[in-house]
């Protein structure tokens, strides 16, 4: 089984959408988590409603920082995966194990103002993005974690936007 964590500065959205999207399309082959820089502390209401619409579970989700998966018993990552443009640019922790990271930038849905139809819009719209990139990873198999090109290989799965 392969650990993924995906992280953004808030962990209240992008990375929760991607923690609850892998989790679900994994096949069981991945054990998937979120963490954020500087965690907001709850997560955003609007990612769980597009959760729960678009037919996951949304139950169990929390804000937390990633540190909890820097420090000692911290469960080894083979893959890091940040989803906004923010985390990417901060110095990350020293990961244990030295997992893959990679950057696939979404938008941010939270930063979406409007009314309830238009912020469920901009949710839908990640989770649609999301989505299309855990199913290219899942595709990919698990040989691909071994392979001399691995980081390259997962790297461009953030380049599939539509």
């Amino acid at each position: 089984m392969r650990n993924v964590l995906f992280v953004c500065t808030a962990n209240s959205a992008r990375s929760i959408l991607g923690e609850a999207l892998l989790r679900n399309m994994g096949e069981g082959r991945f054990q998937t988590f979120s963490a954020g820089s500087t965690p907001r502390g709850t997560v955003n209401p609007d990612a769980l409603a597009c959760l729960k619409r678009l037919g996951l579970p949304a139950d169990g989700f929390r804000s937390k920082s990633w540190e909890e998966f820097a420090g000692p018993g911290a469960p080894g990552m083979n893959l890091i995966v940040t989803v906004c443009d923010s985390a990417a640019g901060e110095a990350c922790p020293v990961w244990p194990g030295h997992p893959l990271v990679v950057h696939w930038g979404i938008p941010d849905p939270a930063a979406v103002e409007g009314d309830d139809h238009q912020r469920a819009e901009a949710f839908d719209l990640a989770f649609e993005r999301m989505k299309r990139r855990i199913e290219a990873l899942v595709a990919l198999g698990d040989g691909v974690f071994e392979a001399s090109d691995a980081r390259a290989r997962l790297a461009d799965i953030g380049t599939i936007f539509d």
